[in-house]
């Protein structure tokens, strides 16, 4: 295989559902007409059907690279090792608990309803099952991805690089064959999310106490956490979480279920996420089965504006007095992800030349219109986890278009020569381990040569 089509495909399975093992079928592809029940290699007890490679498939050319049946075959040995992984992983006695993959199942669930745009009755039409139907099949695959996870991670481990072999790695590849990056840009931020007024968070309490009373008064507690609750899993699972054990939630949470009697409904009572009331289920031992309904108190205009001005006042600061961008964003930034860069973005590789190709698409406009050297005033927006926010974007660089050296590109370079010895290690490994399993390929995938 081609050392550029290699590299296309390993960076598609770092970046993609399949290569973090979160992968789900799209019940868009199985009305396209995908043949989702056919099996076309089993390993063991497991299975890989032709649906979950068409969905591989499909997202490796969504990332604009070109058909091809290497691509392809490779995507279906991954497929298959990982299939492999789970198989030895019960012979190792490799386990996941029950607690992480029932957590990520809820999350996981909650994702697929948010990000569908769906109602539950809408999802139930489209997969053609009830949502008690897909939870139980989703939590399967989630569990065979831990594992699978849980595997990959034993036997990558201690797996480190050498500057030496980057430059190898580098220098072995075809002049003809080095990527092609196109104008690459250095930006930073400071983050200020606006704090909520005690009178925001009053508003939310009131309506949290008017829900409880209302149960108290017989009205269902699942119906109005559907109806009410901005927790998005509460759509299909009325609030209710299942059992969990001491350290699965927050302190704050936590603390409630074990204050409460069985049917009790708590006060309001805060937490990271916003404001609860909870009701316990249940309770056995150190494990509770709990529901719950979620209002996050959302700022106001006068809170964005208070956020507003404080970054202004920075931003003020840095010009005139001379402050450096990245200690002052040590040491104010909201956002944990960029603070500890001095506020710079990174892409997958960790490099803080991020091409414009890839950059948040909001970040890329509000820098079109920038000087380099220059801090834009503060910019309302969205955090990725929904919250009000106010930003200043440090345009400090950009890079022209340029073939791939080490000088510009040694932490792409670097991620790419790491991947490829784990991904040599993992290889090494399923030559030997595939002599422990029963593993059966359909004929039509002969091409692929996966077990030769």
């Amino acid at each position: 295989m081609k050392m550029q089509q290699k590299g296309r495909i390993l960076r598609f399975l770092r970046g993609s559902l399949l290569g973090s093992l979160l992968f789900f079928i799209s019940p868009v592809l199985a009305q396209e007409g995908f043949v989702v029940d056919k099996i076309i290699a089993k390993v063991d007890n497991y299975i890989v059907l032709k649906s979950e490679l068409e969905v591989a498939y499909q997202g490796y050319l969504a990332e604009g690279n070109p058909a091809s049946e290497e691509a392809k075959c490779e995507l279906f040995n991954r497929l298959i090792l990982n299939k492999l992984m789970v198989a030895k992983a019960e012979i190792d006695s490799v386990i996941v608990t029950d607690i992480e993959v029932d957590g990520t199942t809820e999350q996981r669930m909650g994702m697929i309803l948010q990000n569908s745009g769906n109602s539950p009755e809408q999802l139930e039409r489209a997969y053609g099952k009830t949502l008690e139907q897909i939870k139980v099949e989703l939590r399967e695959q989630i569990r065979e991805q831990l594992l699978a996870r849980e595997m990959t991670s034993r036997i990558t481990k201690g797996i480190s690089i050498t500057p030496a072999e980057i430059k190898r790695f580098y220098n072995k590849i075809p002049k003809d064959s080095l990527p092609f990056f196109s104008s690459d840009v250095e930006v930073g931020q400071i983050v200020r999310v606006a704090k909520v007024s005690e009178e925001q968070e009053q508003k939310a309490i009131a309506k949290l106490i008017d829900l409880r009373e209302r149960v108290l008064k017989g009205e269902n507690f699942t119906e109005l956490a559907m109806k009410n609750s901005e927790d998005p899993s509460a759509q299909y699972n009325g609030g209710e979480l299942g059992y969990v054990g001491r350290g699965a939630m927050v302190p704050q949470f936590e603390a409630q279920a074990f204050k409460l009697k069985i049917g009790e409904v708590s006060q309001p009572f805060k937490s990271p996420f916003g404001f609860h009331i909870m009701q316990l289920i249940d309770r056995r031992g150190n494990e509770y089965n709990s529901r719950h309904i979620l209002i996050s108190a959302t700022p106001s205009a006068d809170d964005i504006k208070r956020a507003e001005n404080f970054l202004d006042s920075l931003r003020g600061k840095i010009i005139t007095e001379k402050l450096k961008f990245e200690q002052v964003a040590k040491e104010y930034s909201d956002d944990d992800v960029t603070k500890g860069t001095g506020g710079f973005f990174t892409d997958a590789d960790g490099s803080m030349k991020i091409s414009l190709r890839d950059i948040d698409p909001v970040v890329y406009i509000n820098i079109d219109t920038m000087q380099v050297g220059n801090i834009s005033s503060p910019l309302t927006y969205r955090t990725d986890d929904g919250k009000d926010a106010v930003r200043i974007l440090y345009y400090k660089k950009k890079l022209p278009p340029h073939e791939a050296n080490l000088k510009d590109d040694w932490n792409r370079i670097q991620s790419a020569a790491l991947a490829e010895k784990k991904d040599n290690a993992l290889e090494k490994w399923f030559t030997k381990a595939r002599k422990d399993v029963f593993i059966n390929i359909d004929p039509a995938y002969n091409v692929c040569k996966i077990l030769e």
